[in-house]
């Protein structure tokens, strides 16, 4: 069932713009995906709700766009080049490419293949290693080539600007750096839609505290980053969880880490029915390891002076690290839904209205009636700079109401004969389908008092 969900969900997403398969027309790319006109402007809003809660909101936390290109060293300090990467064996029956700890292991030195069921002997078919980081040359010369590459994760660009940021706005203990942007990786083992890609956008936050205050601030977060879904994004509670890393499972640098888990509609076993627990966000006590990688390696003194204790030390931090592209699946996920509607099914995205491409959806009764299609018009351009609204009377209404169901409208207006004279319009709800008669001049208080943060 989960599959069969996912099957209806892609062909949502490609069949009303929201995301489409990129470089599509020269046969695509694995697992490289374009956003449509609705999917960009969902992706926009759930990043500008992140960036509103955490930024502009708050006086704690300050923004930053760093390059997506980086100098090598950064990911020397990092880790990045000795041991990033991934361990993937090669299935002899299907030939396909799988990492290793995402297959079922069966005994001591057999896996269970996720694309075709036969057994994989690691003995026989040895695990090699895999780099994920994507190399560029910045160099004008093909000849003299300078490595570099591209950032696989926008959390270095925020370490390597502590310094700047702390000189520049003189913040004091605690305070966060948040950061928008592009990340790579070279993904081997790749598909469920957009779950997985080599091109991803990410919104993180590293916030800087005492190391004392670590274990405090690291819960802190985990419960805020939890709650955020579930009352800024709209997640439905019964689809996340909270899942704690083991200790054999923690990065080498996290003093611990909780993922934000959400219930996806794919799965790599038959069992698992009703989705896939997979992480949407990782929250973790990265402790003092980047800064003190990046003060070694680069020679410059990142130690911050508490004027307070008057003492010098490497701050701790807290990472809460969210996939916007994970955040759009989920969304999308959750919001979809079949119901029957007089015999035939209505397909529905009941996204949080803050989300929805469109908040109104406004249209004629009668396209060939000049004064209807007139009024419809005058209300759109009336209303469509005070809430994001679309005008269509390329159907029939039946249709254009199915259309803006598919697409998350929460509201349509029709237009009809009667408004010319009551000087009202009918006005539908998406997800009860209920209908009332308002004002012309009451639309936009009517619509602005339903939709609400």
């Amino acid at each position: 069932m989960g599959n069969d969900r996912l099957t209806q969900i892609v062909s949502l997403c490609r069949r009303r713009g929201f995301v489409f398969g990129g470089s599509e027309i020269y046969g695509g790319l694995s697992s490289i995906w374009d956003y449509g006109p609705l999917g960009a402007k969902i992706k926009k809003r759930i990043k500008d709700i992140w960036w509103d809660t955490y930024v502009d909101k708050r006086e704690d936390i300050l923004g930053l766009d760093s390059a997506i290109i980086m100098n090598r060293e950064v990911f020397v300090a990092s880790g990045h080049l000795e041991g990033f990467a991934d361990y993937l064996v090669d299935c002899p029956q299907c030939k396909k490419r799988i990492r290793i700890d995402k297959i079922e292991k069966v005994s001591e030195n057999n896996y269970r293949c996720a694309e075709c069921g036969s057994l994989i002997n690691i003995l026989e078919s040895k695990p090699k290693r895999f780099n994920l980081m994507l190399k560029t040359n910045i160099s004008a010369s093909e000849d003299s080539p300078q490595e570099a590459y591209l950032r696989p994760e926008t959390a270095q660009g925020i370490f390597t600007n502590f310094l700047n940021v702390l000189n520049t706005t003189h913040k004091k203990l605690p305070f966060g750096i948040a950061q928008i942007g592009k990340a790579f990786r070279n993904e081997v083992t790749t598909g469920s839609f957009i779950f997985r890609m080599k091109e991803f956008e990410q919104m993180e936050i590293e916030y800087f505290v005492k190391p004392k205050d670590a274990d405090r601030y690291f819960d802190y977060w985990v419960n805020e980053r939890y709650n955020f879904y579930i009352e800024r994004i709209g997640l439905k509670k019964e689809n996340l969880r909270l899942r704690e890393h083991s200790k054999e499972e923690l990065a080498h640098y996290a003093k611990a880490c909780i993922d934000i888990e959400y219930r996806f509609p794919f799965s790599s076993r038959k069992e698992d029915s009703d989705g896939e627990w997979s992480e949407l966000e990782g929250i973790a006590n990265r402790g003092d390891f980047d800064l003190t990688q990046h003060s070694r390696v680069s020679k410059k003194d990142l130690t911050y002076f508490d004027d307070e204790d008057n003492t010098r030390y490497i701050p701790f931090v807290i990472e809460p690290s969210a996939g916007v592209d994970r955040t759009f699946f989920a969304v999308i996920c959750d919001a979809y839904d079949e119901e029957e509607v007089k015999g035939r099914k209505r397909v529905v995205l009941k996204l949080k209205p803050t989300l929805a491409p469109y908040t109104l959806a406004i249209f004629p009764l009668l396209k060939n009636n000049y004064t209807i299609v007139e009024l419809a018009k005058k209300i759109f351009y009336d209303i469509k700079n005070k809430m994001p609204t679309i005008y269509d009377d390329t159907a029939a209404i039946g249709k254009l109401y199915r259309r803006q169901d598919e697409i998350g409208t929460p509201f349509c207006i029709t237009v009809d004969v009667e408004s010319l004279s009551d000087g009202k319009v009918t006005i539908r709800e998406r997800d009860s389908m209920s209908q009332e008669r308002i004002s012309i001049y009451e639309i936009e208080k009517f619509v602005k008092e339903k939709v609400k943060d």
